[in-house]
């Protein structure tokens, strides 16, 4: 009896399918304390248990993130406060935010970054001297997350940048704190994966939450990147805004994620465990966006690729 014929790309295309699911499964966001103010209900636009970065600019005003902080955990969210080095004075001033946060917010996951400060405001200058004042610990704060840069840093160098990752995975591995890398946002995936490799040739095993930008205009997005300090996958935007008319244009990245989830799939030594979404254009759009390819709610472009539902723009 002769069988039916079946195209052999249906089972590679859900496989795809699956990967980016997959990859954008349980994604994390950000949100600033101002931003949140202005947002009526975050379980609208997020899963119960989604983890919500609380972005830390210079001359934050602590008090607010703290407020954010519980906003979040109140709608069933997971907050995740930034604590900047360079804003912290000393171990009383960070006491007494962990103090707040635990108390008030039951936080137990922080980023620490170093601050977009120039000089430190007190006695700390990175966040490895956070880490070795033992009060994470003190307040059951385990889980910790570390920034990372795949473009490197402008403010930083590339080998005291190594030279920091060494030393967190060895704090890591030293007092069994869960910590994770979550990097800066990036534009294209050939950056992502040369870092990710080089990093793990040299040692890194902390899990690694890679940076995407959300949904937004393409002169939104060039605006941020310049802020930011983001490297060469600028290029990727500097070569569409040449048309002026794309200027406007809501760019998606349905295709880094797409590289990035094939890459995972296939690379077994691969550090990326899933994806951080910098809602550069508003929350509710990127969240929105973020929720359809987590739930498979897109179709394979023929070119690479993938597009999901119009509505969500």
């Amino acid at each position: 009896m002769l069988q039916a014929y079946k195209n052999p790309m249906e089972d590679f295309e859900i496989d795809v399918k699956k990967s980016i699911s997959d990859f954008m499964a349980g994604y994390s966001c950000e949100t600033t304390p101002e931003a949140a103010r202005k947002t009526t209900q975050f379980r609208a636009l997020l899963e119960a248990g989604s983890e919500v970065y609380i972005t830390s600019l210079p001359g934050a005003i602590l008090s607010e993130t703290v407020e954010t902080a519980l906003k979040l955990r109140n709608e069933g969210l997971v907050p995740v406060p930034h604590i900047a080095a360079r804003s912290i004075t000393d171990a009383t001033m960070l006491n007494d935010l962990l103090d707040q946060l635990v108390s008030e917010a039951a936080v137990d996951e922080v980023l620490l970054i170093g601050g977009g400060l120039n000089s430190p405001i007190g006695d700390f200058s990175d966040t490895m001297q956070l880490l070795e004042t033992g009060l994470f610990d003190r307040f059951n704060i385990n889980r910790i997350n570390v920034a990372g840069h795949p473009e490197g840093s402008p403010d930083i160098s590339d080998e005291y940048i190594l030279a920091a990752l060494a030393w967190k995975n060895a704090f890591a591995e030293r007092t069994g704190a869960d910590m994770q890398i979550v990097t800066q946002f990036c534009f294209e995936s050939a950056p992502i994966i040369a870092w990710d490799k080089a990093i793990q040739a040299a040692g890194n095993r902390l899990p690694i939450r890679i940076g995407l930008p959300g949904l937004a205009t393409i002169k939104t997005l060039i605006n941020y990147a310049r802020s930011c300090g983001v490297g060469p996958s600028m290029r990727f935007l500097t070569r569409q805004a040449r048309n002026l008319t794309k200027l406007l244009t809501v760019a998606e990245p349905d295709r880094l994620v797409a590289e990035l989830a094939a890459y995972q799939s296939n690379t077994p030594s691969c550090g990326i465990v899933g994806a951080h979404m910098f809602p550069l254009g508003g929350l509710k759009r990127t969240a929105a966006w973020s929720n359809a390819v987590a739930q498979g709610r897109f179709e394979l472009k023929n070119k690479g690729g993938f597009s999901v539902n119009a509505e969500i723009r």
